[in-house]
Protein backbone atom coordinates (compact mmCIF):
# COMPACT_ATOMS: atom_id res chain seq x y z
CA UNK A 1 0.00 0.00 0.00
CA UNK A 2 0.98 3.55 -0.86
CA UNK A 3 1.20 6.11 1.71
CA UNK A 4 0.43 9.81 0.94
CA UNK A 5 1.36 12.93 3.25
CA UNK A 6 -1.53 15.64 2.89
CA UNK A 7 0.89 17.61 1.08
CA UNK A 8 0.40 15.11 -1.76
CA UNK A 9 -3.22 14.37 -1.35
CA UNK A 10 -3.91 18.04 -1.87
CA UNK A 11 -1.19 18.56 -4.67
CA UNK A 12 -3.04 15.75 -6.59
CA UNK A 13 -6.47 17.04 -6.00
CA UNK A 14 -5.42 20.35 -6.84
CA UNK A 15 -3.21 19.37 -10.17
CA UNK A 16 -7.12 17.37 -11.18
CA UNK A 17 -9.76 20.28 -10.14
CA UNK A 18 -7.95 22.55 -12.16
CA UNK A 19 -7.23 20.77 -15.34
CA UNK A 20 -9.50 21.13 -18.14
CA UNK A 21 -9.96 17.38 -19.30
CA UNK A 22 -11.50 18.57 -22.96
CA UNK A 23 -7.64 20.31 -22.92
CA UNK A 24 -5.35 17.82 -21.68
CA UNK A 25 -6.67 14.72 -22.00
CA UNK A 26 -6.76 15.15 -26.04
CA UNK A 27 -2.94 16.32 -26.16
CA UNK A 28 -1.72 13.75 -23.65
CA UNK A 29 -2.83 10.94 -25.75
CA UNK A 30 -2.25 12.55 -29.01
CA UNK A 31 1.25 12.98 -27.90
CA UNK A 32 1.22 9.76 -26.80
CA UNK A 33 0.11 8.24 -30.30
CA UNK A 34 2.60 11.12 -31.98
CA UNK A 35 5.88 10.41 -30.00
CA UNK A 36 5.37 6.54 -30.15
CA UNK A 37 3.52 5.68 -33.37
CA UNK A 38 3.42 1.56 -32.52
CA UNK A 39 0.64 2.36 -29.71
CA UNK A 40 -1.34 3.54 -32.79
CA UNK A 41 -2.24 -0.45 -33.21
CA UNK A 42 -4.72 -0.22 -30.21
CA UNK A 43 -6.62 2.62 -31.86
CA UNK A 44 -7.20 0.97 -35.50
CA UNK A 45 -11.20 1.84 -34.90
CA UNK A 46 -10.23 5.91 -34.72
CA UNK A 47 -10.06 6.47 -38.27
CA UNK A 48 -7.24 8.45 -39.50
CA UNK A 49 -4.19 8.14 -37.47
CA UNK A 50 -1.71 8.77 -40.48
CA UNK A 51 0.53 12.22 -39.14
CA UNK A 52 0.03 14.53 -36.30
CA UNK A 53 -2.05 16.59 -37.78
CA UNK A 54 -4.86 13.69 -38.56
CA UNK A 55 -3.81 12.44 -34.92
CA UNK A 56 -4.06 15.79 -33.18
CA UNK A 57 -7.82 16.53 -34.95
CA UNK A 58 -8.96 12.85 -34.46
CA UNK A 59 -12.40 13.35 -32.35
CA UNK A 60 -12.10 9.92 -31.51
CA UNK A 61 -8.89 10.29 -30.20
CA UNK A 62 -10.29 13.48 -28.44
CA UNK A 63 -12.88 11.88 -27.30
CA UNK A 64 -10.69 8.43 -25.60
CA UNK A 65 -8.28 11.39 -23.98
CA UNK A 66 -11.31 12.56 -21.90
CA UNK A 67 -12.34 9.19 -21.50
CA UNK A 68 -8.83 8.55 -19.52
CA UNK A 69 -8.71 11.81 -17.39
CA UNK A 70 -12.02 10.86 -16.29
CA UNK A 71 -10.74 7.14 -15.51
CA UNK A 72 -7.99 9.04 -13.17
CA UNK A 73 -10.48 11.01 -11.22
CA UNK A 74 -11.49 7.37 -9.53
CA UNK A 75 -7.93 7.02 -8.62
CA UNK A 76 -7.96 10.84 -7.27
CA UNK A 77 -10.77 9.78 -5.59
CA UNK A 78 -9.37 6.45 -4.40
CA UNK A 79 -6.16 7.03 -3.47
CA UNK A 80 -5.77 4.72 -0.61
CA UNK A 81 -6.94 1.84 -2.53
CA UNK A 82 -5.67 2.77 -6.48
CA UNK A 83 -4.94 -1.27 -7.17
CA UNK A 84 -8.65 -2.36 -6.11
CA UNK A 85 -10.11 0.83 -8.07
CA UNK A 86 -8.60 -0.10 -11.64
CA UNK A 87 -9.01 -3.98 -11.17
CA UNK A 88 -11.52 -4.63 -13.41
CA UNK A 89 -9.34 -2.32 -16.18
CA UNK A 90 -6.44 -4.17 -15.69
CA UNK A 91 -8.44 -7.45 -16.39
CA UNK A 92 -10.28 -5.34 -19.71
CA UNK A 93 -6.55 -4.11 -21.06
CA UNK A 94 -4.63 -7.39 -20.08
CA UNK A 95 -7.04 -10.13 -21.20
CA UNK A 96 -9.59 -8.17 -23.92
CA UNK A 97 -7.74 -5.06 -25.47
CA UNK A 98 -4.31 -6.98 -24.81
CA UNK A 99 -2.93 -3.78 -24.48
CA UNK A 100 1.42 -4.12 -23.66
CA UNK A 101 1.33 -2.63 -19.68
CA UNK A 102 4.47 -0.57 -21.07
CA UNK A 103 2.13 1.98 -22.84
CA UNK A 104 0.93 2.88 -19.02
CA UNK A 105 3.78 4.16 -18.86
CA UNK A 106 4.62 5.70 -21.87
CA UNK A 107 1.49 7.69 -21.86
CA UNK A 108 1.51 8.33 -17.83
CA UNK A 109 4.92 10.08 -18.90
CA UNK A 110 3.19 12.13 -21.86
CA UNK A 111 0.46 13.47 -19.42
CA UNK A 112 3.20 14.73 -17.24
CA UNK A 113 4.68 16.25 -19.91
CA UNK A 114 1.42 17.85 -21.20
CA UNK A 115 0.26 19.17 -17.33
CA UNK A 116 3.76 20.57 -17.25
CA UNK A 117 3.74 22.77 -20.11
CA UNK A 118 0.18 23.95 -19.26
CA UNK A 119 1.40 24.82 -15.61
CA UNK A 120 4.56 26.41 -16.32
CA UNK A 121 6.53 27.52 -13.98
CA UNK A 122 4.07 26.88 -11.35
CA UNK A 123 5.32 22.84 -12.05
CA UNK A 124 7.43 22.89 -9.47
CA UNK A 125 9.64 20.08 -8.52
CA UNK A 126 7.74 19.07 -5.46
CA UNK A 127 4.40 18.84 -7.86
CA UNK A 128 6.24 16.47 -10.09
CA UNK A 129 7.35 14.29 -7.90
CA UNK A 130 3.52 13.96 -6.80
CA UNK A 131 2.67 13.79 -10.08
CA UNK A 132 4.87 10.81 -10.75
CA UNK A 133 4.09 9.13 -7.59
CA UNK A 134 0.60 9.25 -8.28
CA UNK A 135 0.70 8.15 -11.94
CA UNK A 136 3.59 5.65 -10.76
CA UNK A 137 0.60 3.76 -8.35
CA UNK A 138 -1.82 3.66 -11.21
CA UNK A 139 0.51 2.75 -14.09
CA UNK A 140 1.15 -0.58 -11.33
CA UNK A 141 -2.28 -1.04 -11.03
CA UNK A 142 -3.36 -1.13 -14.27
CA UNK A 143 -0.58 -3.50 -15.02
CA UNK A 144 -1.40 -5.94 -12.11
CA UNK A 145 -3.64 -8.10 -13.84
CA UNK A 146 0.02 -8.46 -15.95
CA UNK A 147 1.56 -10.42 -13.49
Amino acid sequence: MVEWSESERSIITNIFSTLDYNDIGPKALSRCLIVYPWTQRYFGAFGNLYNAEAIKTNPNVAAHGVRVLHGLDRAVKNMDNIKATYAELSVLHSEKLHVDPDNFKLLADCLSITIAAKMGASFTPEIQATLQKFLAVVVSALSKQYH
